[in-house]
């Protein structure tokens, strides 16, 4: 087995006086952020909202008067649909008893939700999915060990557990529900999210195509086709509250996916208009960025930054208490846009994006080119380049193959740090970007994250051996590689995208980059980590009966916390990335998995 410098990140308690002695690595972070100039005011662009929205964030800060803080979640009460039309329910809810101080009573306010709304997430139905079947052929035939094949049979029964339909009332009343209408079955992540999201869905595909459940997936591609046919890029969920935001762009590497374990071409000829349409989403406006070099070549890259400048509907009570320090008004809109682009990168919430790393207010999303994203953009280019020359659009895939190659060329000019063999994030000299920017190289942020390395998951860079060995050996040395797999970062801030939690996509990401490399070295310690992420998971799923979100990789069989909402389970993403590394690596006869 590998071992690894297991770095030990501080606890949040101790990062002023990391920031004052200047002994430590968060303060490159400031540095850096001092050279990328804050922008309080805020003028960017804004979807507007809707009415239902609007009245279900006066029922969810009543219920949090109500009922207190205790086991309290936003999100519930804004996906409550309603049994009546909007005006009928709002004259109930301006009916109710109130106190001289305004409040409403929990027995008075529970009665108005019994009697004005059904449940949240009764607006998605249990759906059979057709091709499910207890045990597909062929299924994980790597996967030797009977005690793990057991277990890998119970996590592959999961997506029965997390397979629905949207009702027809949604598409028949769509002004009673903030959840949006949807063609096809939906797989979701479980508890609280009861909609479908962008990016998890790719790891939920890789996790059907392990299970053999084809059209489920096919489904779930239609699916966010259908919202970038009809917003123009796929949102961030299936919500109305969503349509201010997208999430990290991995449509193209699902179509991908399925195209090449099943070669439909068919797929492939209907995806691609739509991959188009967002790929000039992410390339243009408010996300797109230009960086001059020092040899005065210009390089397009792209950011987050959503379309809102207000508490996120979902969760605008904590925001609006996050916020309440902030007594300018164009100031609070710009933390606004900053919750909301944060959120759209995935990594809510995380010191990757602040500029004083102790203070929750100073995010930036919108002033830092993200590595991740760029990388997922320079693999969309591959795939559209790739799906059209299948399907014979030659001049189509030359331009993007064009396309990808201007991108290979400006993430390894701005995030290419050779000295710490990593790709480096870059803070903007302002996050007003009409106008290209120079290159100051003290604007990479030199702390380590896991997305420093997710750019090897891309063929363009997992193909060249001796670039490979290199982010190989940072990465041992790291203190990313824990003992159940790769933590998020080296800060343990109390956000939930930091120390110690270890996310699925992440530990996939990071794993196949390694083992699509071709190098024995990295291979190996690809399959390390996949054993340990393996058994994790395995050992919490035997402690609790469920697979969940996230987990602590400090720790064998403890899942993760921290950030605005309870651990919760089910789940997505998790199930489909160890059905992924089990079809990869398999589980000897002889390999114990409970250690």
């Amino acid at each position: 087995m590998y071992t690894y410098d297991l770095l030990r990140p501080q606890p949040l308690s101790h990062l002023q006086n990391s920031i004052s002695s200047n002994n430590g690595k968060l303060p490159i972070i400031a540095a850096a952020a001092k050279n990328s100039r804050p922008y309080n005011s805020d003028s960017g662009p804004i979807k507007p909202s809707i009415p239902l929205l609007t009245f279900l964030e006066r029922v969810q800060e009543t219920a949090l008067e109500s009922f207190g803080k205790t086991d309290f979640d936003p999100k519930r009460y804004i996906d409550l649909p309603l049994k009546f039309d909007l005006n009928v329910t709002e004259k109930g809810f301006d009916e109710l008893p109130r106190s001289e101080n305004g409040c409403v009573s929990a027995e008075d306010l529970r009665g108005f939700l019994g009697e004005y709304f059904e449940g949240a997430g009764e607006d998605l139905v249990y759906f059979e999915a057709g091709d499910f079947v207890p045990e597909p052929e062929e299924f994980l035939p790597k996967v030797k060990n009977r005690e793990v094949r057991d277990w890998a049979l119970e996590v592959h029964s999961l997506w029965k557990n997390l397979c629905r339909k949207v009702s027809a009332d949604v598409g028949d009343r769509p002004e009673l529900h903030t959840l949006l209408p949807l063609p096809q079955p939906v797989i979701i992540p479980g508890s609280r999210f009861r909609e479908v999201y962008y990016w998890d869905s790719y790891w939920v595909i890789r996790g059907l195509l392990a299970s053999k459940m084809y059209d489920t997936a096919k489904a779930i591609v239609f699916n966010l086709i259908s919202l970038v046919e009809e917003y123009g890029y796929v949102l961030n969920g299936s919500r109305a509250y969503y349509t201010n935001r997208s999430q990290p762009p991995l449509l193209s590497a699902m179509v991908c996916e399925i195209y090449n374990k099943i070669k439909d071409l068919e797929l492939a000829r209907k995806s691609l208009p739509a991959l188009i349409k967002e790929h000039e989403f992410w390339n243009s406006g408010i996300h797109k960025v230009t960086v001059r070099d020092d040899q005065a070549c210009e390089h397009t890259l792209s950011r987050y930054y959503a379309m809102w400048n207000k508490p996120r509907p979902e969760s605008s009570t904590i925001d609006k208490e996050s916020a309440s320090k902030i007594s300018n008004a164009s100031e609070k809109q710009h933390f606004y846009r900053e919750v909301a682009s944060v959120a759209e990168s995935g990594w809510d919430f995380s010191t990757r994006w602040m500029r004083d790393p102790t203070n929750f207010t100073t995010l930036a999303a919108t002033s830092i080119l993200p590595v991740d994203l760029n990388a997922f953009i320079l693999g969309m280019e591959r795939d559209i380049a790739f799906l059209a020359k299948v399907t014979g659009d030659y001049g189509l895939s030359e331009q993007f193959s064009e396309f990808a190659e201007a991108r290979k060329k400006a993430i390894e000019s701005v995030f290419w740090n050779e000295e710490m063999g990593q790709w480096l994030d870059y803070w903007l000299g302002s996050s007003r970007c009409e106008e290209a920017q120079k290159r100051e190289a003290g604007n990479q942020n030199h702390n380590i994250f896991a997305s420093n390395f997710i750019p090897l998951w891309i063929e363009t860079f997992h193909s060249d051996p001796l670039l490979v060995d290199k982010v190989m050996r940072n990465l041992q040395s790291s203190g990313l590689v824990c003992v159940s797999g790769i933590a998020t970062s080296l800060t343990n801030s109390g956000e939930q995208w930091d120390y110690p939690n270890g996310w699925a996509p992440i530990q996939h990401m990071i794993i196949e980059g390694l083992a699509k490399s071709g190098l024995k070295e990295a291979r190996l310690m690809a399959e390390d980590i996949a054993i340990r992420w393996i058994r994790t998971n395995y050992v919490t799923y035997k402690k609790t009966g469920t697979m969940h979100e996230k987990y602590n990789v400090e720790k064998i069989g403890d899942f993760g916390g921290g950030g605005e909402y309870v651990p919760q389970t089910g789940f997505g993403w998790s199930n489909g990335v160890v059905l992924a590394l089990l079809e990869e690596f398999g589980w000897s006869e002889d390999q114990r998995i409970d250690i």
